[in-house]
């Protein structure tokens, strides 16, 4: 049995998990086979007895944040998907400017912690459907802040369990990327560096930003948010809206009338849907506009 071992591991070590979890129960798009195993980690002891146990056993393994901005393939993952609770979703202020929280704490949750310490800087974030280490891991950003703006540490883990530091500097946080896109470290922890404001201009500014994204994006289906990266001189909803692309759709996957950026799910739309769909999209436009769409949204298979 390829788990055993690592159930083992698990279950002496008091840490549960569940088999065969439905991965649309934990994704913004809500569809995708099963996960063979999903769990969640309290701190860093914990996720470091996993990693040890997925490493020990050749699992291949994923850290689920708020499950925004990603598919799971119809057949689903074989392996371990972990989340971050427990410690990791901790949000604490070290100073009057600086503000400690744990990678596994939704952005959302950040924002407003900010916001009742009357500390400026995230609002931007307001509305973002991820989490925290999600957004450091991408740099995640909206009308005209960026995670780059606000990051000035972010703690990590290996596979075998080493704890390390990327300093502000380190980061390397670019369009959609940080130091972390390609490695094989886990984002535990991000300290970010505000600014004191006025709480009612703080609220204020969140819930102008608030209603932009409920009047143009479509919140009432299920979606990874912007399925494609704004390429160089372009804006990617404007090309896809220019290529007459609104409302194209396979299956239930469908591009939003609302905001052709979109792609979003109408009820049972499947990974396989789209897919096809994202396909069909980039055709159309390198077609008739000459440009390469390159996808936002991260596929677990």
């Amino acid at each position: 049995m390829k788990y055993s071992g690592f159930d083992r591991k698990l279950t002496n070590s008091g840490i549960a998990f569940l088999t065969d979890e439905p991965m649309k129960k934990h994704i913004t798009f809500k569809l995708g086979g099963n996960a063979k195993r999903f769990l969640t980690v309290k701190n860093e002891a914990e996720l470091s007895l996993v990693l040890s146990a997925v490493k020990e056993n050749k699992l291949a393994y994923f850290i689920l944040g708020n499950g925004s901005n990603m598919l799971v393939s119809d057949e689903g993952f074989d392996g371990v998907v972990i989340t971050l609770g427990g410690e990791f979703s901790e949000i604490k202020l070290m100073d009057s400017e600086t503000i400690s929280c744990g990678a596994g704490a939704s952005l959302s949750s950040l924002c407003a912690f900010a916001r009742k310490n009357s500390l400026s800087g995230l609002e931007f974030a307001w509305g973002i459907p991820g989490s925290a280490g999600g957004a450091a891991y991408m740099n995640a950003g909206a009308y005209g802040g960026e995670m780059k703006d606000v990051l000035s540490l972010c703690e990590h883990m290996d596979l075998n369990g080493e704890k390390g530091v990327y300093k502000a500097e380190e980061l390397e946080l670019s369009y959609r990327k940080s130091a972390y896109t390609n490695k094989d470290l886990i984002i535990t922890k991000l300290i970010l560096k505000l600014k004191k404001g006025d709480y009612e201009e703080i609220n204020a500014k969140m819930a102008e930003l608030m209603e932009k994204r409920k009047s143009k994006q479509p919140l009432e289906y299920p979606s990874a948010g912007s399925t494609f990266k704004r390429p160089e001189g372009y804006f990617a909803a404007a090309l896809i809206e220019e290529c007459g692309l609104k409302g194209e759709h396979v299956g239930d996957a469908e591009v939003s009338v609302k905001h052709s950026g979109f792609i979003i799910n109408k009820g049972n739309a499947t990974c396989s849907d789209v897919l096809s769909l994202i396909e069909k999209v980039k055709e159309k436009v390198k077609e008739m506009k000459n440009v390469e769409l390159e996808c936002e949204v991260k596929l677990l298979k």
